[in-house]
């Protein structure tokens, strides 16, 4: 009777599961607001927790040391606390909660020694994969990074941070899907996180917003021309302004 009982949890468990990594499919909006809002078609509850989630922590709506619970996540997302626990996990790995056993999860502590070290790493990864976008892009995919690079103009015309916060992470993605080098992209997944949350706590004060989104516009635009030689220095010189706005912030 005990094992029939703990089958029958185990069965609910998993039923659980399933119904909450349930697809959910959007209608794309127009002029590119899906690639600034970062939804896809094909997200998964525990994707859209994932990136609500992370959204909140990069844009300090969570603020470093901010004890989570998965329960309060889960009323405020309304989304089911299995794919908030899943979410959790992975911003885990990314660096941006730490996961503490018995005292519970925090929202991680921003560092600017480990962001210039991440920097180190992010201008060869970035250069890499820019090119490889260039070269292995689908036509659809290079329709959606003129799209990104012409949203992005538009988010530093208006010095509109949000809009480019998510095109930024959009852009992202996308490079990382586009370069089809899945050792590379696992590699960048923990760095850009990390790298836009430090963005938006110190660009009112030592960044440049429009300056940062057309040097992301000119990125996607030489990604979208397949012309992996500009790709590559576009990249290099997102990095350059990404160091010294780094630099910047000792100053401030």
């Amino acid at each position: 009777m005990a094992a029939d009982r703990r089958a029958g949890r185990a069965r609910s468990a998993e039923t659980e599961r399933t119904r909450e990594s349930t697809r959910v499919r959007r209608a794309a909006p127009d002029r590119g607001t899906a690639a600034a809002d970062g939804e896809r078609d094909d997200e998964t509850l525990t994707d859209r927790a994932y990136r609500q989630i992370e959204e909140l922590i990069v844009t300090l709506k969570l603020p470093p040391e901010t004890i989570l619970s998965e329960q309060s996540l889960a009323a405020r997302l309304s989304i089911g606390r299995t794919p908030i626990r899943e979410a959790l996990q992975r911003l885990a790995r990314d660096g941006l909660v730490v996961i503490l056993p018995r005292r519970g999860i925090l929202v991680s502590q921003i560092n600017l020694k480990t962001q210039m070290r991440l920097l180190e790493v992010r201008r060869e990864l970035e250069r890499l994969m820019a090119r490889g976008a260039a070269e292995r892009a689908t036509p659809e995919e290079l329709t959606r990074f003129s799209t990104i690079a012409r949203e992005m103009r538009r988010a530093s015309d208006e010095a509109d941070d949000m809009t480019f916060m998510r095109l930024d992470r959009a852009l992202n993605e996308l490079v990382s899907h586009a370069a089809r080098n899945e050792f590379a992209a696992r590699a960048m997944g923990l760095m850009h996180g990390l790298s836009r949350r430090f963005w938006y706590q110190h660009y009112r004060e030592a960044g440049d917003l429009p300056l940062s989104a057309r040097l992301h516009a000119e990125l996607a635009e030489a990604i979208a021309a397949r012309d992996a030689d500009a790709a590559g220095k576009a990249s290099d010189r997102l990095i350059d302004y990404i160091e010294s706005f780094a630099r910047k912030t000792i100053e401030t």
